[in-house]
């Protein structure tokens, strides 16, 4: 972490692990456009200097901007203060698994969403008999990292956006104030605005799945939802 963003908030260099996706591209491309230098990852360094060249276009003229590069996963993490996870849940386990060294002592933020879909549409997929999920299965991989659940509900079409910010909130979840307090900083390059501490780790088994419900609100009213919560004035 070095000195602070343009609006006023720590900043940070991010490895976005799962980079190449929609979900890793967006939030990394928002975290640079408010301040924050990012690296995104990839098995192959090749994609993920790709797309970070994509998303380095896409900032050349924003006043205050940080830096968009890529690495395979493994340097991206040695590179950065924290690290956001966001692959697909297939293979999640295996990835940071692999990681779990390269993961020791740093702030690892999880929007990783185990998602099914069949013909019913998409619903939440039970993650240890209903006593775990995504979030806290990273915990107990990279038991030496501080692991704390967010951005798990908002869209990626929203994320690469020309909106300035996105109209709602990030919840954030997690068994440390100070790992909670990395993600709600980094919310506010998302929302314009604080995360909301939501809690402990294991509400991650809500917020995880709940995505479902906000895939079928978009596809009934061929929108991009995200969620507001009300009642607490300004925070």
């Amino acid at each position: 972490m070095t000195s602070e963003t343009p609006a006023g908030n720590p900043r940070y260099t991010v490895a976005v692990i799962g980079g190449t996706g929609p979900q890793g591209k967006g939030l990394g491309y928002r975290f640079a456009r408010h301040g924050h230098d990012i690296v995104l990852g990839s098995r192959a360094a090749e994609k993920a200097e790709a797309v970070a060249a994509e998303v380095a276009e896409r900032l050349a003229g924003v006043d205050g901007a940080g830096s968009a590069r890529g690495a395979a996963n493994e340097d991206a993490v040695a590179a950065a203060d924290v690290v956001l996870l966001a692959v697909p849940y297939d293979g999640h386990d295996e990835l940071v698994a692999s990681l779990a060294g390269a993961l020791a002592g740093k702030t690892v933020i999880s929007c990783v969403n185990p998602l099914a879909f069949d013909k019913r549409g998409a619903h939440g997929r039970v993650v240890n008999g209903g006593e775990g999920s995504a979030a806290e299965s990273a915990a107990e991989l990279a038991p030496e990292a501080v692991v704390v659940g967010a951005f798990h509900n908002v869209s990626a079409v929203g994320l690469w956006g020309d909106e300035e910010f996105l109209d709602e909130d990030v919840i954030v979840v997690g068994d440390s104030v100070e790992g909670k307090q990395v993600a709600i900083d980094l919310a506010a390059s998302v929302t314009g605005h604080p995360g909301i501490d939501g809690g402990k780790l294991r509400l991650a088994r809500v917020l995880e799945p709940f995505t479902a419900v906000l895939i079928s609100i978009n596809r009934k009213y061929k929108a991009h939802s995200g969620i507001r919560v009300t009642g607490l004035g300004e925070h």
